[in-house]
């Protein structure tokens, strides 16, 4: 089950992105999976809840944004997902080409940022 292995991998890239936020919290992660992937979204939830169970990670939530195949078409550049064959439904034109679908990638992070402590001092002295 290599889901499990890309739950510990996004780990350890909150591991990196926290130490370039000190003071700060990770509330969210969010990766992007084509169809192509050959990840189950569903296995990968689950090993993501296995993984972080337990650890100071366990409060990041986990959102997968699942992206569908998609062609180019080479006459026109229109974008589009395939529907039974392959040709372009804006021009017709049967010279497409792969556009995406096979993405595994760390979309975003939402970090919640503490109060700097120079902000939190020139607060308390206009009391």
């Amino acid at each position: 089950m290599h889901e499990m292995s890309i739950a510990c991998s996004v780990l350890e890239a909150l591991e990196q992105e926290a130490r370039r936020f000190p003071g700060g919290r990770i509330l969210r992660v969010g990766l992007r999976v084509g169809e192509l992937a050959g990840v189950d979204p569903e296995s990968l939830e689950f090993c993501w809840e296995a993984a972080v169970r337990g650890t100071r990670w366990e409060p990041v939530s986990l959102e997968i944004e699942r992206c569908a195949r998609r062609q180019r078409c080479q006459s026109c550049g229109h974008e589009f997902p395939p529907a039974g064959d392959y040709a372009c439904p804006a021009c017709g034109s049967a010279t497409t080409v792969f556009a995406g679908g096979d993405e595994l990638e760390l979309a975003h992070l939402e970090v919640e940022q503490d109060e700097p402590d120079w902000a939190r001092t020139q607060s308390l002295e206009r009391k």
